[in-house]
């Protein structure tokens, strides 16, 4: 029976993944043509499509510039990639960031919660909208050596500080026992270092970054190794409980190739062998890294660069297991971006520019030019679109996915007497001209029905006080079904200031008569605190005839309530309700 007890939300629920793909990869696509042709005709009207990345200064650019633009354009083109899997609407918000939050201060947490509940409010359009602007930065950071690279970056530190305040938990800087071989200080701070940097003009790069950045780094593994020795990191004990061994156990589980999950749980293995002695192990290689780092930040040394990048990569693979499977990955996790960033300030081996050195001519102007346009074109386009949506109502997806779609049918609606609130007979329909928006509630429930209430006032909220429309509630308790239980559930629940509400009642036998016509089951025992009853709702048309059948078993989360009010406005508009 739909809507007996709460169920947790498929992820990749057929409806939304249609709506997903239908919303990013043709609506959104189309759009994105119809501006990239747009931005094409200006440059070439302009005549910049011929100048594209032919500035001097872009032609000269630091080739530890070009190993960080490209690099970082290749993250967040992974990233956006990664965005388009299939969970990423209904997933993202409620099994990536909300449990991040739990352990943050209670103004970050604030935070966290809003932005979780815009995301559910409008899933598929940010979902969409989050994976375009990514690849379209990407694309231009990789693309423009020049003052369109420039402004990505700015794009990109920016939008990489909201990810990682936001997405991130503030990195994980809050968690007890956070550790940088799980994720600490968090992919997008990396991204968003990065992307300050490629903001800046070329000459204050060529002179401060190596420097800057070899010792930053360093501050970081510093900081790093501290909390490797913490006890509550989980690093010290061997066997089952060594912090590794449990977080390669949960990840090798997860689908994806043989040989690496094979690496994981090998990783896994030798950690409950070794206990401390690995945590020695990697103790020394973050001491030696950051020394290293710190002490030839003036001779710009390549050898502790390259112990960084080693130790990286390695345990990306074996401690992070990449970070890319799973279904709700949204990044490669921190070791990879710490290991570009670290070997971008490895010198330049020749003083020629790198664009000289691998950039065509054709690829530097007209045919980086078109690149560059479908990529700032999904970047106007994606930021158009999330703003767009968080200035509208909220979608209906969280609500069809939780329950299915409305069901349209047309037959005569049942008619039933009982008795309303004020102790006066009501009858379906006796109200000519209005449409009817009937529903089932439990006078003594707590738990379902409160947000069948809420959705009830906001949805009478949401047309103007005129209105045609009626709202019956039908007691749905065979022992808590008396007047004063009705007018005690309507006070409440806030429902005396609904206009044209009806909650009816009415003799037992009645009432079962209601429930048997309407579908609606009712199990209940005189031991039972509350029934157990069906939660639908059925829109009776001003003819009198039943037009809808919503199933509704009701998300008490705001984003699954504003949900559900889009539904049912939805539908009460097409029936001609304002």
């Amino acid at each position: 029976m739909p809507g007996m007890s709460q169920r947790s939300i498929d992820l990749t629920n057929p409806f939304a993944v249609s709506l997903f793909r239908h919303a990013s990869l043709v609506t959104m696509l189309l759009w994105i043509g119809v501006a990239a042709l747009a931005f094409i005709v200006i440059a070439a009207a302009s005549g910049r499509i011929t100048r594209f990345n032919l500035s001097s200064a872009g032609l000269a650019e630091p080739l530890s510039r070009t190993y960080l633009r490209v690099g970082i354009g290749l993250l967040w083109l992974l990233d956006g990639v990664l965005q388009f899997q299939a969970s990423m609407p209904l997933g993202l918000a409620n099994a990536v960031v909300a449990p991040m939050s739990r352990s943050t201060p209670a103004a970050l947490r604030t935070l966290i919660g809003y932005f979780v509940n815009l995301w559910n409010s409008h899933p598929i359009t940010l979902a969409s909208g989050v994976a375009w602007l990514e690849i379209g930065l990407g694309l231009l950071l990789i693309v423009s050596n020049g003052l369109t690279g420039r402004v990505a970056g700015s794009v990109s530190a920016l939008w990489a500080a909201l990810v990682w305040l936001v997405g991130e938990g503030a990195g994980g800087l809050f968690v007890h026992g956070a550790t940088i071989l799980f994720g600490w200080p968090g992919a997008a701070l990396l991204y968003a270092y990065a992307g300050v940097w490629l903001a800046l003009d070329y000459e204050r790069f060529r002179n401060s970054f190596s420097l800057v950045t070899r010792r930053s780094l360093a501050v970081v593994l510093a900081l790093a190794a501290v909390e490797q020795t913490l006890p509550a990191a989980g690093f010290w004990h061997g066997g089952p409980t060594n912090a590794l061994t449990r977080m390669t156990s949960y990840m090798s589980a997860i689908e994806q190739p043989q040989w690496l999950a094979s690496l994981v749980r090998g990783a896994g293995s030798i950690a409950s062998t070794m206990g401390g002695g690995l945590n020695v192990v990697i103790l020394l290689w973050l001491v030696v890294s950051a020394l290293g780092l710190w002490l030839s930040a003036p001779l710009a040394r390549r050898w502790p660069v390259y112990t960084v990048v080693a130790g990286c990569v390695v345990l990306w693979l074996v401690a992070q297991d990449t970070g890319l499977f799973g279904g709700l990955s949204t990044d490669v996790n921190t070791l990879a971006p710490l290991a570009l960033v670290t070997w971008s300030v490895a010198p330049p081996r020749s003083g020629v520019s790198s664009s000289r050195r691998t950039l065509y001519r054709d690829v530097r102007n007209s045919a980086g030019s078109v690149v560059a346009a479908f990529a700032a074109a999904m970047v106007v386009v994606a930021s158009v679109a999330m703003g767009v949506a968080v200035a509208t109502g909220t979608e209906t997806t969280l609500f069809i996915a939780q329950n299915g779609p409305a069901k349209a049918v047309n037959a005569p609606a049942v008619p039933f007497t009982l008795t309303d609130q004020f102790s006066r007979a009501y009858t379906l329909g006796e109200h000519r001209g209005r449409v009817t928006l009937l529903t089932f509630l439990d006078p003594n429930c707590s738990a379902s029905c409160p947000p069948v209430a809420s959705q009830i006032a906001q949805v009478r909220h949401d047309f103007a006080a005129n209105a045609k429309l009626d709202i019956v509630a039908v007691a749905v308790d065979p022992y808590h079904e008396s007047l004063r239980d009705v007018r005690r559930y309507i006070d409440t629940q806030g429902l005396a200031r609904v206009a044209n509400f009806y909650f009816v009642t009415g003799p037992r036998v009645a009432l079962r008569r209601v429930w048997r016509d309407y579908g609606v089951s009712v199990v209940m025992t005189p031991s039972e605190a509350v029934s157990v009853h069906s939660n639908v709702m059925f829109i009776v048309a001003a003819n009198g005839h039943l037009h809808w059948i919503i199933p509704d078993n009701p998300l008490s989360s705001r984003a699954g309530i504003a949900s559900a009010v889009s539904e049912l406005r939805d539908l009460l508009v097409y029936e001609g309700v304002h």
